[in-house]
């Protein structure tokens, strides 16, 4: 069965498949997790603190649950633009390379819903339950314990065969099958991803301050960016990859093979003011099935405006920024005072020089 299960899901569009043991020894983990959560590291994501130990402890979310199926899908899209002349260019847009396409928790768990049902249909009735990054899930603790790869000082997954540049699913079983063994780090003495990290949110190997970490900032925090972080974003709008970028385990990323994942509306190499002039219908419109859409306008907004604040000076961006002076959003108004003001400072400098 378990050979099976690595047949049909190569078929199925993932790369790797292993798996681990949901009543496995993890003290270590919920220490490290609590830890964490103690120091205040999540931030506002309170449903990290919510679930307690379900999140290390799969059958107390899914009873019964005896084995952790993880698998992997490469998500790089072909023909895209270099992600690190996009940052460098401060009139464009950067957004995480996972998210050009549609959003990936529709994809995955429609891949995983039909192994599951392969599963079924092979042994007839067991208890599953599907996810993609959509429950109390440690997705790399499990896949790290099947063999997926290892967590890297970034805290997110590596595989010596495909970098990090991956999304993972699981599916919970009460299937007594045979367990995969996990693999050694390899990160060795390496620490670019700590010192790339633009926020330094990354505060040491395998620790990061969620507060500080740009993914957080322009996803998940739902309210005002710190000024003193914004000109640190840069222009990444969705998301960040530097820790990513810089790993040379992702030499070895490949480009997926997944339509879904390609890109949509020319994100890749957007310029800034071109997305700032879009209205809320567009914005639905042309977002429609991908992730950002889930951050909502007022938020791509936001982000959006620290993004032109960093840009360099000119009357392009000055009058973007100005055409929303008066939006209906205090949120929006307040980023974007702010960044009229990063512009008008950076001209006075450019005048003095």
């Amino acid at each position: 069965m378990t050979s099976d299960i690595k047949i049909w899901s190569r078929e199925l569009g993932f790369q790797e498949t292993g798996i681990s043991d949901a009543k496995a020894e993890k003290s270590h983990v919920e220490r490290g997790l609590l830890a964490w959560l103690n120091e205040g590291y999540h931030g506002n994501m309170d449903y990290m603190a919510k679930h307690g130990i379900k999140r290390s402890h799969p059958d107390k979310l899914i009873p019964g649950t005896l084995r952790v199926i993880s698998v992997r899908m490469n998500y790089s899209p072909p023909k895209t633009k270099n992600s690190w002349q996009v940052i460098e260019d401060s009139e464009k847009a950067f957004i995480s390379r996972y998210a050009l396409g549609r959003d990936y928790h529709k994809v995955l768990r429609g891949r995983l819903q039909k192994l599951a049902d392969k599963i079924t249909a092979q042994i007839g009735h067991c208890n599953y339950r599907v996810f993609s990054d959509s429950a109390p899930v440690m997705e790399v603790e499990w896949a790290q314990r099947s063999g997926l790869g290892w967590r890297g000082k970034h805290t997110l997954l590596l595989s010596r065969e495909a970098g990090s540049m991956f999304f993972l699913g699981e599916i919970y079983t009460d299937l007594p099958l045979p367990v995969d063994d996990p693999i050694d780090n390899h990160c060795g003495t390496c620490r670019k991803c700590i010192d790339i990290c633009p926020t330094k949110a990354i505060i040491g190997p395998y620790r990061l301050d969620a507060r500080r970490c740009i993914s957080y900032l322009t996803i998940e925090n739902k309210g005002s960016i710190p000024e003193s972080l914004r000109p640190l974003i840069g222009n990444r709008v969705y998301g960040c990859d530097d820790c990513q970028l810089v790993c040379p385990w992702n030499k070895y990323a490949e480009v997926t093979g997944e339509s879904d994942f390609s890109v949509r509306n020319g994100l890749d190499n957007a310029s800034l003011v071109e997305l700032f002039s879009w209205n809320k219908e567009e914005f639905n419109t042309r977002l429609a099935g991908s992730p950002i859409r889930r951050i909502g306008y007022e938020q791509w907004l936001r982000n959006l405006a620290v993004g032109l604040g960093n840009a360099s000076s000119s009357k392009n961006i000055s009058d973007a920024l100005k055409a929303r002076y008066n939006d209906d959003s205090p949120l929006v108004r307040e980023h974007v005072q702010w960044a009229l003001k990063q512009q008008s400072l950076q001209t006075n400098r450019n005048k003095i020089i």
